[in-house]
């Protein structure tokens, strides 16, 4: 039996959240990842129902597939990328706060360490690490032996390990660190900026030249301190800082005249602000209009 198209809707809309995580995960692109969910949809529709022993892990190896498939093509584009390129930004539901492992998988911070993995290590690490899919269904997933998997798992774990980072900070430590960081910016005080950021704090703006952001990152307390004090002094008077759950953490979102003009996300390390990843690409801001619901 092929099964109905109502089965195939049912199963595949009660696993939809999880597959655009996995995709999510993989891409670092939430308009990417929904192509990948088109094309898993195709492709189940078209299976036989009845031949499928684990309808979940099935569905996760054809997302997994398409989403290595979209992730080279995703490599080729950002060569040709205009300035640094950053994760776009979901905004995000108060449950994917609450599941500390989900959180830390899709912050911008993760997402950029995991940007540094070969697609099929990263894929490995996505499905091992944050689904806890054993390794034989990975080796499916991803067309290599089991033993071939482990070996990848491993490589990508201790690669992962040394970038990220170096402690899960707990939601009140980030909601503080945020807030004092956003009071230093309104005030436009630099010593107040200087005593949150860390020395070595690095900064990227992504305008994907369509909207103005640093070309390069800027590194050092002292840089991004005055850059920021500077930037937001000439916009105070038409501008505004609301924070909200981005990617499962605190953020900051940016108006400029009541249009949404950018995402603040921040990583934070003892306590400190150690990146501030600026998104100001209009066409990776849709996603800041409604809640993403992310699941594991």
């Amino acid at each position: 039996m092929m099964g109905t198209p109502d089965q195939a809707t049912e199963t595949f809309v009660a696993h939809r959240n999880l597959l655009f995580t996995v995709a999510y995960e993989m891409l670092g692109s939430a308009a990417d990842a929904e192509d990948v969910l088109q094309e898993t949809w195709l492709r189940w529709a078209g299976v036989d129902l009845g031949t499928v022993r684990d309808q979940r892990a099935y569905l996760v190896r054809i997302t997994t597939r398409q989403a290595l498939a979209r992730l080279r093509t995703l490599g080729r584009r950002k060569e040709s990328y205009v300035g640094p390129w950053l994760p776009e930004p979901l905004l995000t539901t108060p449950d994917v706060a609450e599941d500390v492992a989900l959180a830390d998988s899709v912050s911008m911070a993760m997402l950029l360490v995991l940007e540094t993995l070969a697609p099929t290590e990263r894929a490995v690490f996505v499905l091992r690490e944050v689904f806890d899919l054993g390794y034989d269904e990975i080796a499916e997933a991803v067309d290599k032996s089991e033993a071939a998997v482990r070996q990848i798992a491993h490589r990508a774990r201790a690669h992962v390990a040394a970038r990220r980072p170096r402690q899960v900070v707990s939601a009140a430590e980030t909601r503080g660190a945020l807030d004092a960081f956003q009071r230093a910016v309104e005030t436009g005080e630099l010593q107040s900026l200087l005593d949150i950021l860390a020395p070595d704090v690095v900064l990227l703006g992504d305008g994907g030249g369509v909207k103005q952001a640093v070309p390069r990152p800027i590194v050092g307390a002292d840089k991004v301190a005055r850059l920021l004090a500077g930037g937001w002094g000439r916009v105070a008077g038409i501008s505004s800082l609301r924070p909200a759950q981005v990617n499962g953490h605190p953020a900051l979102i940016v108006h400029l005249d009541g249009e949404l003009d950018s995402v603040l996300a921040l990583r934070i390390d003892d306590g400190l602000i150690t990146g501030i990843y600026a998104v100001r690409n209009p066409e990776k801001l849709s996603h800041m209009e409604r809640e993403t619901v992310l699941r594991r």
